[in-house]
């Protein structure tokens, strides 16, 4: 007998897209999705627990790849980003005033006091999860620990407004407000979270700033990522090259360090989810 193994995925049309008359198609997911997407971000978690032990001063970036490769095999998992767009690598590592997509380099050495962003994206049959997470290397500056602390305090406060019936902007306006009016550090603007699943990029776009009450309305079962990067100094970025290489990467405009924290959650009837947490205790009200 042939029976159907979960609902027909529900399809939300933002009424944006519908004035415009695009068809800007956003997957509302049924329980099975969020529960294979929640052992797709354990591994993701795991990959960023693991790495509590690995960074420190003396390692190459390349280091970091190694241990997370290794670790999504082990776990029966594919690293996502490899091939996207033609990027190589399991992971972005980005280190100091790097701000995103910086590769894993076997001759860039780790030093004390630098910082290191570790950003990837964990495939598990299918299901996709992404986290980004800042790691100190050896003893930091003052300065260093509090631009980590603001920017993951940002994420939480832009999780905390990821409810049913608000808006897109009510997350931005969140972190940029913290971000800028109350600790006067740079929001980056060109680099923003997205939606996720069933591909690694997918609608609706989320900034990490703007106008609270304006933007696309927020619906049960969207799978969404929060990624805020905050910059020392300014918000602006340019884009560099690897040395030797034909990728380019993102770093502040004015070489000051950079930070960036990401999860992947749903939003529920029951608040927001999040899918890749690293800490139980920690994110207890959003598990």
């Amino acid at each position: 007998m042939l029976y159907l193994a979960e609902p027909i995925k529900k399809v939300y049309i933002s009424r944006e897209a519908k004035l415009k008359g695009v068809r800007n198609l956003i997957t509302l997911k049924s329980a099975r999705e969020i529960d294979m997407m929640r052992k797709s971000g354990a591994i993701l978690a795991g990959v960023h627990k693991g790495l509590r032990d690995i960074i420190k001063p003396g390692i190459s970036s390349w280091d970091i790849e190694k241990f997370a490769n290794k670790y999504i095999e082990e776990h029966g998992a594919k690293a996502e980003e490899k091939g996207f767009e033609g990027y190589k690598y399991a992971t972005c590592v980005s280190v100091n005033d790097e701000v995103a997509h910086a590769t894993p380099r076997k001759d860039l050495l780790l030093k004390n006091g630098d910082i290191v962003a570790v950003d990837l994206v964990v495939n598990l049959d299918g299901f996709m999860s992404d986290s980004c997470w800042t790691y100190a290397v050896g003893e930091i500056s003052a300065e260093k620990q509090h631009l980590m602390d603001v920017t993951l305090k940002a994420l939480y406060l832009g999780i905390d407004q990821a409810v049913v019936g608000n808006r897109i902007g009510d997350i931005g306006a969140a972190i940029q407000h913290y971000v800028e009016d109350e600790n006067h550090m740079g929001d980056v603007r060109e680099l923003i979270g997205h939606g996720i699943q069933p591909t690694m990029h997918e609608e609706p776009n989320v900034p990490h700033y703007g106008e609270a009450g304006k933007g696309l309305r927020l619906r049960e079962g969207m799978t969404i990522t929060i990624e805020p990067m905050v910059n020392l100094g300014t918000w602006q970025i340019v884009s560099k090259p690897i040395p030797g290489d034909s990728w380019q990467y993102y770093a502040s405009a004015d070489g000051s360090p950079s930070a960036q924290y990401e999860h992947t959650l749903v939003i529920t009837k029951d608040g927001p989810k999040i899918l890749t947490s690293q800490d139980d205790e920690m994110d207890a009200k959003y598990l």
